[in-house]
């Protein structure tokens, strides 16, 4: 049989709580084991991999150079095993789980808001949401689905259209025109700080482009990651937003922001549920996306 040389779970921990306390008995008391198990396994992962990962000083551990090496990967390990139970733990008893990614701002802005009427839907499934800015590898992430533009969709995944992207160009209130005052023209909006977004960098020049203007000198402004970010830099009043209006609706209808130009711009592609073909047999996800639809189509 092949000698493995990976390290058992008790063995990691020993490791990481000697390196953390210095000491055996130490570590076997954060442990709660007896320090003579916490030695073994120390004793038997220095076997393992044939390098001390310890200098014992004084009786104290002082650990080694491969002692270093080891103990960011053996901390984010633990970490990672820590989470993954935790995350399961959270489902308690319910045995239907729906993990989707989500763009964040559409995820903040339009899901979670009408989440609550799925639930009252399907009381029994758990939603396990991640933001995701790129593209969703379905064969190597745990997703069932993902909502994002359908331009983010990869090869052999089915799409269900759920909002046109329709891009509005929006400011605080005390930052745009006065009440009652007609909309800004494109040549006086080209001339106040215009917000960017570093992922998508061409949209305030396909904006100036369809209005026939020249966008040379218009890429100016401070640049967010997301929509989320530039849409509180608008409510804070450092620019005009140029923003897709389903994710501006609360804050256009709140009075948060207003629109300071009468023009539209179509975007490139839909807002979209995107999924793999093979979880069209999940009656979990045929549920939620029968919901979706739905509620896309009263938005």
């Amino acid at each position: 049989m092949r000698r493995s040389f990976t390290p058992t779970l008790p063995e990691l921990q020993a490791f990481g709580a000697c390196a953390r306390s210095g000491s055996v008995t130490e570590a076997a008391h954060q442990l709660g084991l007896t320090q003579s198990a916490v030695s073994r396994s120390l004793a038997s992962l220095e076997a393992r991999l044939g390098v001390a990962l310890f200098h014992r000083v004084r009786k104290r551990l002082v650990i080694s150079d491969a002692g270093r090496a080891m103990l960011r990967d053996t901390e984010r390990i633990l970490s990672d095993l820590n989470t993954a139970a935790l995350t399961v733990m959270s489902f308690g008893d319910k045995a239907r789980v729906l993990r989707l990614a989500v763009l964040p701002t559409f995820g903040t802005s339009w899901l979670i808001p009408r989440l609550a009427k799925f639930h009252s839907l399907a009381p029994s499934l758990t939603i396990d949401l991640a933001a995701r800015l790129g593209p969703v590898d379905f064969e190597r992430e745990p997703f069932d689905a993902a909502l994002q533009r359908t331009e983010l969709a990869g090869p052999g995944t089915e799409i269900v259209p759920l909002a046109e992207e329709v891009l509005v160009a929006v400011a605080a209130p005390a930052f745009g025109p006065e009440p009652g005052a007609p909309p800004l023209a494109d040549e006086a909006i080209a001339r106040l700080p215009l917000l960017q977004q570093s992922t998508r960098p061409e949209l305030w020049l396909d904006w100036f482009r369809d209005a026939g203007l020249d966008p040379i000198t218009i890429l100016r402004g401070a640049r967010f990651e997301h929509f989320g970010m530039v849409l509180a830099a608008a409510r804070a009043g450092l620019g005009v937003a140029l923003v897709p209006d389903v994710l501006a609706a609360s804050d256009l209808a709140e009075g948060r922001l207003r629109k300071v130009s009468s023009r539209v711009l179509p975007g490139r592609s839909h807002y979209a549920l995107i999924y793999p073909a093979r979880s069209e047999a999940s009656a979990t996800l045929r549920s939620f996306r029968d919901w979706i639809e739905a509620e896309a189509a009263i938005r």
